[in-house]
């Protein structure tokens, strides 16, 4: 094949431009007040909304190398963290511009390469001062406020206000008297009542401190959730975070109590602050000022906190979330519902209406529901043409053969309810609705898991492994209601419910009217849901509001100013950066400085507490010197931060000096960001060619950049 092979400038490095470019469009989604972008496609001109960066890298054409390397390592750090990936793209943005300069100055590739990864690792254990344990944060923030009461509920009655779907609140209560019965409790007192569900799950956000009501029926009347003979009253109600993990501001918001049908009285928690709602303030600190979804998750916690304190189990079980999108629901509606919340089509719908309140027997298949499935290891390769194995299915005749077969399997197993992981023949859907069978596909594996424990099925790949014991019994089937209890019907599709008495499963229901927001709510509320996972995998969290960054540029300026100074290299172990450090190393170190100053500029402008990025710089390099003269710059921003009054500008527009709430980031997702931002900046710059195949050298010969191609 023709080849031919191009020489990169070093002084102007093609990849490094090119990442310095595909990173300029994800600057205003860094940040807690992000701006949404419309990506346009040309050939269709048909537009999507999206404010997260790996939105925005998958609605981008990245026909580069550069563009595939960087569209890897953002899909790889949103697998394994889905948080970070702002930071990420900014950080590959300002340090490809960084080495671009060292490049200008003549600085060895070698060199830039020694430098900035022994000064990132440097900043890294620097900023271990930074952390804080989960125990701690969760007392700190606990004690922060005036601690709410326990409400022991005496009747059982709940109102539009509760994000946990009043639907399934007696089911609540059903789920915890089995549970009493068939477990030892643990630290629960039966007669103070501290292992009823009500206390949290009336009003978790009351007992946390989120807003109550939130939703407003057709009478136009604003329904609050706790209610009764007084009205909680605290600092934590009066404190919502409104818009930043970094600059937030204290927003007072009187809680409003209405007087209700609650009949109950107040009795205190447990002593030990961390035990109680520390959780639920944990969420609100990583929320970055994501209020709705940060609600959403209080609830969730709220519940999985009660029943670990009874069962004995996780605190928070990510696994035993999931999330239905209702589009054509106001936002106010969104809400936590006990069990499976999926949409099915019409037809299906009239078989939910035929079961509900009956037991249904159920049946998981691992897999497809399909005639040519064959599980991973059996699929035949993607290479080979079969001409033709089974008659195709809409032609009738021996295809209907299949179709017979998983029927009469079905009906002689008495299977109400079958549950895919996978697709399911679109034929066999239709007789399945016909014999009154519902048949749910696309389960993910986690539900199937659930479902499996709670109701004894044991989930089969093939219909030919089904036997008697593989099908589970006790799962319940009902369409949906909104919290104002009327049932949803929007029109193609239709949300169910299918609901197993002590099933762990939660289903955040998320609703929005605007079709192009659907992604992104669903989006944020599951970057603050493993915001808190990694929180408590890590067990500590660091300090947010920008300490973490600021404490590396303050680290990395102090070994810039001397790079001579035998102390300072013993900062590094590379012998090559001690034999030129007094060359470069001070030239590079700024350089990667640099990109933590234009990080915290651009958050500052972002988050309006900034009225220009010159003005954010200069309230870094305020903060900077002060912290130097200090002379311990770690303890000036551990003052600082709980002070409040970290980074804050004196001239933004919603600059506001009454403190704000404690925010905390994620240790392992950030530093991990950082690092990957580093390696894909090296690896680009240390990429010196491209060679390109193919048959396109008479394309090539007539371009305006020939001369840099040498063909081989």
């Amino acid at each position: 094949l023709p080849m031919a092979f191009r020489d990169v400038n070093a002084r102007r490095h093609i990849g490094l431009q090119q990442l310095s470019s595909l990173a300029l469009g994800g600057r205003t989604l860094l940040g807690p007040m992000k701006s949404c972008k419309f990506i346009v496609d040309e050939s269709t001109n048909q537009s999507t909304l999206i404010c997260s960066v790996v939105r925005l890298i998958e609605s981008l054409d990245l026909t580069s190398a550069a563009g595939q390397l960087l569209n890897e390592t953002i899909q790889a750090h949103n697998k394994e963290f889905k948080t970070g990936m702002s930071t990420l793209l900014f950080l590959v943005g300002a340090w490809s511009n960084a080495v671009l300069e060292c490049l200008q100055q003549n600085v060895p590739v070698s060199a830039v390469v020694s430098v900035m990864s022994e000064g990132l690792n440097s900043c890294c254990e620097r900023v271990q001062c930074l952390q804080i344990s989960i125990h701690d944060v969760n007392k700190e923030l606990c004690s922060s406020c005036v601690r709410p009461n326990a409400f022991k509920s005496k009747t059982c009655q709940t109102e539009c206000g509760s994000l946990l779907n009043p639907q399934i609140f007696q089911y609540f209560q059903k789920d915890l008297s089995a549970l009493e019965k068939v477990m030892p409790i643990r630290s629960c007192s039966h007669q103070e009542g501290d292992c009823n569900f009500n206390k949290h799950l009336v009003s978790p956000l009351a007992a946390i401190g989120s807003k109550a009501s939130l939703v407003k029926p057709a009478g136009g009347k604003n329904i609050s959730v706790v209610s009764g003979n007084g009205v909680i009253a605290s600092n934590c109600n009066k404190q919502k975070l409104t818009h930043s993990r970094y600059f937030s501001t204290l927003r007072k918001t009187q809680f409003s109590g209405q007087q209700g049908d609650f009949q109950g009285d107040f009795s205190g928690l447990s002593a030990d602050p961390c035990k109680c709602y520390g959780l639920g303030h944990l969420a609100m600190a990583l929320s970055h000022g994501n209020q709705t979804s940060v609600e959403l998750l209080q609830s969730i916690v709220a519940y999985q906190q009660e029943r670990a304190e009874c069962s004995g189990s996780s605190q928070f079980n990510i696994g035993e979330i999931v999330t239905c999108c209702l589009l054509g629901l106001p936002e106010s509606y969104s809400c936590v519902s006990s069990g499976f919340v999926t949409l099915v089509s019409p037809e299906q719908a009239t078989v939910i209406k035929y079961f509900e309140d009956k037991s249904l027997r159920t049946l998981l298949v691992d897999g497809d529901l399909t005639e040519q499935y064959r599980h991973l290891g059996f699929n035949r390769p993607c290479n080979v043409r079969t001409v033709l194995e089974h008659p195709s299915l809409q032609e009738g005749g021996t295809g209907d053969l299949w179709l017979s077969n998983v029927l009469d399997v079905l009906i002689s197993f008495e299977v109400n309810l079958v549950l895919v992981k996978g697709n399911v023949c679109e034929n066999l859907m239709a007789r399945c609705i016909a014999n009154s069978i519902l048949v749910i596909s696309s389960v993910t594996r986690d539900v199937l898991y659930a479902f499996g424990e709670v109701t004894s099925a044991q989930p089969v790949t093939y219909l030919t492994q089904l036997n008697a014991s593989c099908v589970g019994s006790g799962a319940q089937v009902e369409l949906w209601k909104a919290c104002d209890e009327r049932a949803v019907d929007l029109g193609e599709l239709v949300p169910a419910r299918i609901k197993v008495r002590g099933i762990p499963l939660l289903t955040a229901v998320l609703t929005t009217t605007v079709p192009s927001k659907m992604q992104l709510i669903e989006d944020q509320f599951w970057t603050l849901a493993y915001r808190l996972h990694h929180a408590l995998n890590d067990k500590k969290v660091f300090l947010g509001g920008g300490a973490v960054e600021l404490l590396c540029l303050s680290h990395i300026q102090m070994l810039a100013e001397q790079p001579a100074n035998q102390n300072a290299v013993k900062e590094f172990d590379s012998p090559h950066l001690a034999a030129c450090a007094t060359e470069c190393t001070s030239v590079v170190l700024q350089a990667l400085a640099s990109g933590w100053k234009r990080y915290l500029s651009v958050v500052m402008c972002n988050a309006a507490t900034a009225a220009s990025e010159l003005e954010a710089g200069a309230t870094v390099d305020h903060h900077l010197k002060k912290a130097a003269d200090c002379g311990s710059p770690s303890a000036y921003i551990l003052k600082e931060f709980r002070k409040g009054d970290l980074l804050r500008s004196g001239s933004g527009p919603l600059t506001d000096h009454r403190g704000g709430l404690k925010v905390y980031d994620n240790v392992t997702a950030k530093t991990e960001a950082w690092r990957r931002a580093l390696d894909l900046v090296l690896l680009v710059l240390q990429t010196d060619a491209e060679i390109i195949t193919g048959a396109k050298r008479n394309q090539l010969l007539n371009s305006h950049a020939s001369s840099e191609f040498m063909f081989l």
